[in-house]
């Protein structure tokens, strides 16, 4: 093919590829398409393939000479970007600038844009600053920790018929909405839900109303709820409600003794066995907390001092995957559906996708700048490397370290595996580049509920 061409760099990783096709081939084109389909076609009068070439045009003309130049573009492109380091990436592809001149006798010349991989610049964190929270494990944590296992390990008795519900205890209901003339609402029925009264782990938040009833006692109430309420069905307004205590249970929690310590694990043998355990597991995950802090520090400090231009198309590939990965956690397959629910929070599709796209962007930039700075690297993690990593998380779990790697392996994880020890040696050299400064004072407690 005769073409002549000239490739653009435009913002945004972007490009621009200017083609002129010779007239030949412009020819030569539209006559290959005629052909085929004169041998294709069928015309009353005539038997197929013996349609003449001047019926043909009289009749397809117009789709013929759009087919053919739609092809001519195609093969063009194809042409022109063979050998070429700005292609398009596989989820851009390129799009006409304008409807170009397809003349039969003449030159075609047209244009079209497309979006490139990015060219990454990572910038140097050398003298950065990252600032960390000054926070230990207190007795009072681990307190916490004790009262939570207390729970899991508490026996449920159903309480006296007499009894009055109270805080803590665990009631099953029924509840339903009223209209104005004491019928329950259609669909809004529940029978034999069960919750903690206290939590507030219902919909309508009718705890308070339950505290002191007896079970088999009924009650219609009314229920304002706040402008702001978490669910926006409910939010500013008013409704009616039934709820009919039927089973009232409470919970026993165990002695805090040795009895405990080896219910809950046999590894324990005593009640300050199981404290001293308790205590390792929460400076490990307040060690872990704070170098996942740094870690963001770091990545943070990457982000400010580099250059990467993100095509638009590459954000919208991850904002797809991103909504395909919510329907799929909810079970959804058709988008209306999905569209359907977001507008019932009061939001929309675009909006959504306006929320999420700081971070998607972020996100891509983080993986650009960690895989240019890795490749850049040139580790490549030796055998001993994935065994060290496979006995670590063997030591965090009740798997061998022989077990993990074979789930590695039957998995197909490896190179994940292998992409992480690289990332997890990029970042640690990193860590060396930074200055830690010390930040504000903050509880373990509230260290956590910043990450939630």
């Amino acid at each position: 093919m005769n073409i002549t061409k000239k490739i653009e760099k435009l913002e945004r990783s972007a490009a621009k590829l200017s083609v002129t096709v010779g007239k030949e081939d412009v020819r030569a084109s539209y006559d290959e398409l005629l052909k085929e389909y004169g041998r294709q076609v069928q015309i009353d009068g005539f038997r197929k393939g013996k349609v003449p070439v001047n019926i043909l045009e009289r009749k397809f003309g117009r789709e013929i000479k759009l087919e053919a130049m739609g092809r001519l573009i195609d093969k063009a492109v194809e042409a022109a970007l063979e050998g070429e380091t700005l292609v398009p990436l596989s989820y851009g592809q390129p799009h006409l600038d304008a409807d170009p001149e397809f003349e039969l006798e003449k030159e075609f010349s047209f244009s079209v844009t497309y979006d490139v991989f990015p060219e990454v610049v990572p910038g140097d964190v050398t003298g950065a600053e990252v600032e960390l929270p000054a926070c230990t494990v207190a007795k009072a944590d681990e307190d916490r920790e004790l009262d939570e296992i207390r729970e899991r390990n508490a026996i449920v008795m159903d309480r006296d018929d007499s009894a009055k519900a109270r805080k803590g205890d665990i009631a099953t209901v029924d509840y339903c909405e009223l209209d104005g003339s004491g019928s329950p609402v259609p669909g809004t029925e529940r029978q034999d839900f069960v919750f903690e009264l206290g939590t507030g782990y219902n919909i309508y938040k009718f705890d308070d109303e339950v505290i002191g009833m007896k079970k088999g006692d009924e009650k219609a109430f009314d229920k304002a709820f706040p402008a702001d309420f978490e669910y926006p069905e409910l939010a500013g307004a008013s409704r009616k409600l039934r709820v009919k205590l039927t089973k009232l249970k409470e919970k026993k929690l165990p002695a805090l003794d040795d009895d405990l310590a080896q219910d809950v694990s046999e590894k324990f043998k005593t009640l300050d066995d199981l404290k001293a355990d308790v205590k390792a597991r929460l400076e490990k995950r307040l060690e872990d907390r704070l170098r996942s802090l740094k870690e963001k520090g770091i990545v943070d400090a990457l982000l400010e001092r580099s250059v990467v231009e993100l095509p638009a198309s590459m954000v919208e590939a991850e904002l797809e995957m991103r909504t395909r990965n919510l329907m799929q956690r909810m079970g959804i397959e058709d988008l209306e559906k999905l569209e359907g629910i977001v507008s019932m929070s009061g939001k929309s599709m675009q909006g959504l996708m306006d929320e999420w796209r700081p971070d998607a962007e972020r996100a891509i930039r983080t993986r650009l700048i960690l895989d240019k700075l890795t490749a850049d690297a040139g580790f490549e993690p030796a055998e001993a490397d994935l065994e060290a990593e496979y006995a670590r998380m063997a030591a965090e779990s009740s798997m061998s370290a022989e077990e993990v790697k074979a789930e590695y392996a039957r998995r197909g994880m490896v190179d994940y595996l292998k992409d992480r020890v690289k990332e997890d040696r990029l970042i640690a050299g990193l860590a060396g580049k930074v200055k830690v400064k010390k930040g504000k004072k903050v509880a373990f407690v509230d260290l956590f509920k910043e990450n939630e």
